[in-house]
């Protein structure tokens, strides 16, 4: 696990490239948020919901994963069924920011489309 200084430093790094994906003029379409479980984190898109805009739907973007024995975190994509994959194209990064980089330059088009 980390330290709660870790995980604070990770998790506002997470919510700057959550605020610089989503241009705040349109955060009432579209919101980008991260939910954390254990040792990752889950990109989460958010819009609302056709028939009832008070309702928000979701889609997960990504995973990332920290494996504290090798101190890396591992980039995971979506499959059509919502599982999620490893995704080969990048190897676990000592810095979680290399695997944000990777999800928004996205050149396989797998996270947003």
């Amino acid at each position: 696990m980390f330290l709660k200084s870790d995980k604070m430093l990770i998790d506002a790094k997470i919510q700057r490239f959550c605020d610089a994906r989503i241009p705040e003029h349109i955060r009432d379409k579209v919101r980008l948020l991260h939910r954390w479980r254990g040792n990752s984190v889950t990109l989460i898109e958010t819009r609302p919901y056709f028939q009832d805009h008070s309702r928000w739907t979701e889609c997960p973007i990504a995973k990332f994963t920290y494996t504290p024995t090798t101190k890396k975190w591992t980039l995971y994509c979506p499959n059509r069924n919502g599982a999620f994959r490893v995704y080969g194209k990048i190897r676990p990064a000592a810095d979680i920011q290399a695997l944000l980089d990777e999800v928004n330059h996205d050149s396989t088009h797998i996270f947003w489309g």
